[in-house]
């Protein structure tokens, strides 16, 4: 039986984990074709977290994502689903920039009470019916789902909550270095034959006839994100942008944290995590619903700043922020969809179509769990019935 011809478009982690579960069958064609490679900043959400940002959503820090999937949906089963795979790239494979971190989660930033083997969420009570605190629910709960999913969950003392939290709950998680990961899932794809080609689609109907074959594909992987929103065939009006800003510096804290809001605004957020491999710091952040700006916030930057160094003074020694060792700052646009993420298949120009798209902040900690999924719609596609 001929092997058939995919293409995948986009090559951020929805793209590439796709086009890896799919090259590991060794029974297609795949060719990736992207605008945008990783390593190449731009204002999408498919570069390094890609942007930069993310906290305890399920216990991965990516870059950029503050969320967590709600219990008992299909999305909650993607990101546990995801869960193994990340925890064995920790625990196996140093060199694709993932490891183990502990978490804490507080309900109200002022000064945070460390075990460094841990991470943690904290909890203010007057968070609960805000903007960020309905969009975090599911971590403010004292039971959350995924306390059955990450290793070494429990519940912080009093004494660890410090002056203005309500409580807070601690476990193991893992943090990607996205400048490392992202490289890494392609050289994973280079390995099993996958082709990569930089194109700029008009329309999802071209894909077909850019594969590297020089035939027509016969199957399309549309991983497009927040470009979904523009992309003739697809045009999703339910595509939104979240604007995410943070700060990545030299200071180590050798933990993760995120509270569940801020005095700042109902659109900002605290958090900071490690990232592996020397990756720095990263302080954080925003979550502007409908914001397109991809330029620097200086006040923005200033009051993210002064939030992790309240929440983390070792971060300076104890002084202020001008003690921070800048690397760069980050702005990212997350790839929010109105109805949850798209995982299905449609015809378009007599050829499949199998979407993978809108995670928003969700794209790291679920891109195994998707991938699969869409794999499986694809081999369904593919299949013999199908066809006829």
């Amino acid at each position: 039986m001929a092997e058939a011809r995919i293409v995948v478009v986009g090559a951020g982690v929805a793209g590439l984990t796709t086009a890896l579960l799919l090259a590991r069958e060794s029974k297609y064609q795949i060719t990736v074709a992207a605008k945008h490679m990783p390593g190449v900043m731009a204002n999408f959400k498919q570069t390094p977290c890609v942007a930069e940002f993310s906290i305890p959503d399920l216990c991965v820090i990516q870059d950029y994502d503050i969320e967590i999937s709600e219990a008992g949906t299909e999305a909650a089963g993607w990101d546990k689903n995801t869960w193994p795979e990340l925890g064995n790239l920790a625990k196996n494979h140093p060199e694709a920039g993932v490891h183990f971190q502990g978490c804490f989660a507080f309900v109200r930033p002022t000064r945070v009470l460390l075990i460094h083997s841990e991470t943690a969420i904290y909890h203010r009570a007057k968070d609960a019916h805000s903007p960020t605190g309905k969009y975090l629910a599911e971590k403010l709960k004292p039971e959350p789902w995924y306390k059955s999913v990450v290793p070494n969950f429990r519940q912080l003392s009093t004494e660890e909550l410090g002056p203005g939290y309500d409580s807070g709950h601690a476990f193991t998680s893992v943090c990607i270095n996205t400048a490392i990961y992202l490289p890494w899932l392609v050289s994973q794809c280079l390995q099993r034959g996958v082709v990569f080609k930089r194109a700029n689609l008009e329309h999802i109907s071209e894909a077909p006839k850019i594969h590297h074959s020089g035939y027509k594909a016969d199957l399309v992987v549309n991983c497009t994100g927040l470009s979904a929103l523009k992309l003739g065939g697809v045009r999703d009006e339910n595509m939104m942008p979240i604007r995410g800003q943070t700060v990545l510096v030299r200071n180590e804290a050798n933990f993760m944290c995120s509270s569940s809001g801020t005095d700042d605004g109902d659109e900002e957020v605290c958090y900071l995590m490690q990232r592996a491999a020397g990756g720095g710091t990263l302080l954080g952040g925003s979550y502007q619903r409908g914001n397109w700006d991809s330029q620097l916030d200086p006040n923005l930057a200033i009051r993210i700043m002064k939030r992790a160094v309240e929440l983390c003074p070792a971060l300076t020694g104890g002084k202020g922020i001008e003690h921070l060792d800048i690397v760069r700052q980050g702005v990212g646009l997350r790839p929010h969809r109105h109805g949850g993420t798209r995982i299905e298949k449609e015809r378009i120009g007599g050829v499949w179509t199998v979407h993978n798209y809108g995670h928003g902040g969700f794209g790291y900690q679920s891109s195994y769990g998707c991938a699969r999924k869409a794999a499986e719609i694809v081999r369904e596609a593919l299949s013999p019935r199908a066809r006829l």
